[in-house]
Order: C-alpha cells, then sequence, then structure tokens
C-alpha cells in the first residue's frame, strides 16, 4: 500500500492496532487535513507467541482492507508492511522513526487491550518530546476498572451477579418490573443438548478469500507459525462489511438452534450452530452492544426462544466484559499464577493431534484446521485434560493464545488461568472445571469411534481421563476437599476401596508418564 504523502502542516500521527480495525470510531467521523494514520506490520506482534497461520494472515489481512478503506474516504495513512519493518519488531522503533522523519508534533492512541502493549505505549509517551493522548477505544460496555469497583475486595468474583448488574443497567432482556424476561436471569440448565444430526446445521455462508500473495510475504519474512493456513480459502472476514453479514446470518439462521446445542460436540461437524463472529468482535469490526441488540430483536421478533437468546447474550453482555475486567484488575501478575503448581510441559501432539484420545484428536485436530473450536472443546475436552493431567498453565496460554483466531491476551488470558485451569485459586471459578470421561460422552459422540473405553479405569483401553479424574481429586485434597461445590467428588473417594484408588493412582501416574504416545 503507498504510504501518504506526508506534508509539513500535517502535525498529528494516530496509531491503530491490528485489533481496532472499527470504522465507527469518532476518529473517523471527519476528515481532517492535519491527521495521519499509521497502521504497521511487526515482528513483536507475530513473534511473542508461536501463532496460527490463520490468524497472522487474517489479521494483515483485515488492516490492509482496513487502511484501504480510510484511503479510499480520504483519511492521510501510511502503511508499514511486514516488508518494510524488518529492520526492527519493535512498535515503538517504528514509530520513533516516523515521528521524527516527519515531524509530527503531537501523538495520539487508542486504549489497547493488552496490557504489555498498554505499558509499552506508555513508556513510549513518557519519553515522548512531543504531545501524545490516549483515548478511547469505544468499543466495550464497561471500563477497564468496572469489575475492580464492582467486586472491591471480595475474595471471588463470581461472574453471575456482574451480569446481573449489566443487564439492568443495559436493560438488556428486562420487562418493565425491571425483572428478567423469562423469569430466570440464567437458563443454562437449557443449554445442554447433544445435536443427534437435527435440525441440519446451515449452510455456511461466509465468503472466501485468497490471501496466497500475502502468506507468501510473511513466509518469506521468515515467520514462524503452525496449523493449517489455509491461505487460498480463508473465510475470516476482511472488514466490518463481511461482520456484519456473518452476524445476520447467524442471526436469521443459527441463534434459534444456538442455545440448544452451543455444549454439543460432534465430529460431523467442526461449527454447528455457533456465530464465529468472535473475530470479528475482538478486532472491533463489529461492536458487543450491536450484537447484543441483534440478539435481544430478534426474541422480541419471535425468531429465537429465550433461552437461546439469553445464553447467547451472558456470553457478550457477561462472560466477555466480565473477564477484561478480570484481567485489567489483576494484571500483570495475574499471567504467573500456578495455584496446583503444575509443571508438566505439554505434549508434542498438541501442535498434530496425533493422539488416540479421539476427544482430544478432534478438539485438537479442528483447532490446528480451522483456528478455531468453540468453548466447551477448549474448555471441557483440552482444558480439561491439561488440568487433570497436570499441564503448565502458563504453557498451555501461549497454546490458546497462538492458536485461536479470536485469541486476545485479555479475553484468552483470563479464560484459560482462571476459568480452565483454576490457576488463580478460585478468583473467578467457584471450582475447577474437571470431568471423566463422562461428561464428554454426554456432550459428543467421539467416545464411540474412541481407542479407549469410557467405562473402564484402569488397563490399557481405559479412557485416560477417568483415573486422571480420581488422581486428580486425590492428589489435591489439601486444596480442595472443603470446596462445597465439589464434596460429592470427595464422598465416592472417600468410599473407594484403598486398594481401587491404588490402581487408579498408578495408572494415572503411567499415563502421565506416557503421555506423549496415549
Amino acid at each position: 500500500m503507498p504510504y501518504a504523502k506526508i506534508k509539513e502542516n500535517m502535525k498529528t500521527l494516530r496509531l491503530i492496532l491490528g485489533d481496532q480495525l472499527n470504522p465507527c470510531h469518532s476518529w473517523f467521523s471527519k476528515i481532517d487535513p492535519n491527521v495521519v494514520y499509521i497502521l504497521l506490520e511487526i515482528r513483536q506482534e507475530t513473534d511473542y507467541v508461536l501463532h496460527h497461520a490463520q490468524k497472522i494472515i487474517a489479521i494483515f489481512a483485515g488492516m490492509r482492507d482496513f487502511a484501504q478503506q480510510l484511503q479510499t474516504a480520504g483519511h492521510h495513512v501510511q502503511y508499514l508492511g511486514i516488508q518494510d519493518t524488518s529492520d526492527s519488531p519493535s512498535l515503538t522503533t517504528h514509530l520513533s522513526q516516523v515521528i521524527q522523519k516527519n515531524h509530527f508534533t503531537h501523538f495520539e492512541y487508542q486504549e489497547p487491550d493488552e496490557w504489555r502493549l498498554d505499558d509499552q505505549l506508555e513508556q513510549f509517551t513518557q519519553d515522548l518530546s512531543i504531545s501524545s493522548k490516549m483515548v478511547s477505544s469505544e468499543h466495550f460496555f464497561t471500563q477497564r476498572s468496572t469489575a475492580q469497583d464492582f467486586f472491591g475486595e471480595r475474595k471471588k468474583w463470581l461472574m453471575e451477579s456482574f451480569y446481573r448488574q449489566m443487564r439492568q443497567q443495559h436493560q438488556i432482556l428486562m420487562a418493565p418490573d425491571q425483572k428478567p424476561i423469562g423469569g430466570t436471569w440464567n437458563f443454562d440448565q437449557a443449554n445442554r443438548k447433544l445435536w443427534r444430526g437435527s435440525p441440519p446445521e446451515p449452510i455456511d455462508q461466509r465468503p472466501v478469500h485468497n490471501h496466497q500473495k500475502l502468506w507468501e510475504e510473511i513466509q518469506q519474512q521468515g515467520i514462524k507459525s503452525f496449523g493449517n493456513p489455509q491461505s487460498s480459502q480463508i473465510r475470516w472476514p476482511l472488514n466490518r462489511t463481511e461482520a456484519l453479514n456473518s452476524l445476520n446470518d447467524f442471526i436469521h439462521n443459527r441463534l434459534a438452534y444456538f442455545g440448544d446445542f452451543q455444549d454439543a460436540m460432534t465430529s460431523k461437524s467442526w461449527r454447528l450452530f455457533h456465530a464465529l463472529i468472535s473475530f470479528a468482535l475482538n478486532t472491533k469490526m463489529l461492536s458487543p452492544s450491536e450484537v447484543v441488540q441483534a440478539a435481544e430483536q430478534a426474541y422480541h421478533q419471535n425468531k429465537a426462544p429465550i433461552a437461546s437468546v439469553e445464553g447467547f447474550i451472558r456470553q457478550i453482555l457477561g462472560w466477555r466484559e466480565y473477564i477484561r475486567g478480570v484481567y485489567w484488575a489483576q494484571m500483570p501478575n495475574y499471567s504467573e499464577q500456578n495455584f496446583f503448581n503444575h509443571q508438566q510441559p505439554l505434549p508434542k501432539w498438541f501442535w498434530t493431534g496425533d493422539t488416540k484420545m479421539q476427544c482430544l484428536h478432534q478438539a485438537i485436530s479442528v483447532s490446528l484446521e480451522q483456528a478455531y473450536a468453540h468453548h466447551i472443546q477448549r474448555l471441557m475436552v483440552i482444558g480439561n485434560f491439561a488440568l487433570l493431567a497436570g499441564l503448565n498453565p502458563q504453557a498451555l496460554h501461549r497454546w490458546y493464545l497462538g492458536i485461536y483466531i479470536d485469541a486476545f491476551e485479555w479475553v484468552e488470558l483470563p479464560n484459560t488461568l482462571g476459568m480452565s485451569q483454576f490457576a488463580d485459586g478460585g478468583l473467578l471459578a467457584s471450582k475447577p472445571y474437571v470431568s471423566s470421561a463422562s461428561y464428554i460422552h454426554k456432550m459428543s459422540d467421539y467416545c464411540s469411534s474412541c481407542f479407549y473405553d469410557k467405562k473402564l479405569r484402569i488397563g490399557e483401553r481405559a479412557c485416560p481421563m477417568n483415573s486422571l479424574y480420581w488422581n486428580f481429586f486425590d492428589q489435591h485434597r489439601a486444596q480442595l476437599a472443603n470446596n462445597p461445590r465439589i464434596g460429592m467428588a470427595y464422598q465416592h473417594l472417600n468410599k473407594m476401596a484403598p486398594e481401587t484408588l491404588q490402581e487408579i493412582k498408578k495408572h494415572a501416574q503411567s499415563t502421565i508418564k506416557n503421555i506423549g504416545t496415549i
């Protein structure tokens, strides 16, 4: 993309990050001849963890399209592609060079969503000899400090109370008497059906993009990645128009069934009735308010039942805003939490999917192929196994952050360390989210084609989840036995014959020792 022709009267440089692709931001409401917008493709952002190839491609492609939109609208844009920044991986190094070369007198940026970038840009502006300002990204329902203000000094930050307050504050799914529509705040119990092929999955209507040339540029720069790039047939949105079309498709063709089957897993489909708009949301092509309003409107127009609509809105208005609040309240120390002191490295099949455990093979293979897996695959298959097997939560965090198209640290880190791995000791989750094979069998068709037997706890064909499950609770009695939400597990454990428990623990330890070959 050609650089803007920078003139002497262009005094302000405005930075747009790769997850700030929002054409509705007030910055763009008018053409200012004194402003230049800068977007940069840099190794700092491709290399801080090993990323899925599709994630790198989709963000760069979105940035390029966004820059073109701004230029077409009449804004001045300077775009530094990955080949233009090869002399340094650092964001701030390139910003300094552009500011000095073109004699800018003012610098502005939208508030970053990740702590590392926020800290980097804060330090950068403190050292600048010109004036600077951070402005709102104008995206979220809440401020960074909202959750901290709401929970105060409480030891446990449970999402449900925060979610109810958000519903009341923004008048979402509220009846005139200020009670929740449907008579209850949460329809989670209605959102746990197994999909057996009916209703049929709607056709994927997303456009196909050929980013082969971009992928070749990325490869030429020696950027490392993993996963299937699918560079000639990527279906992640380029811009707001495509994102809105995906939202519209979800509202009209999938939302009605989302509630029933949002937790369902099947080898026959990787998507089912999920919206696939999280990438567009997290890059700000879509706003959470318009997504929530579209879902609420679908309910009022009798296009979707309350259980589906509430379950979907809870993820956006409740969980997404809550997670962001946890992140900003707890960083930077939160990233090092490891309540159980788990140190086991990730097995090699996290990068190949080559394991005899069908549930993990399916979830990881889909992740490698699509740069996506839905929340139950992430939490109750991959995360469940990782916690039971004692995998290092920081290593798992880096894997999640790299592999998923929608993973940015502010949303991924608390979900991984808090919700999935209980590494924060229960600040976020009221109990560890672990299960034996029974839950996976209940919610999927994976077990029917697995090498392992879901009913067995020991032996060559025993499902590893079963022995790991009981070993986990026995190993962490001191930390978990007094938790009222998992008392039933310890009742069963206490009734187990000592010799039976010893056999189960021995099998679990053998599984962990040979984790690379299961």
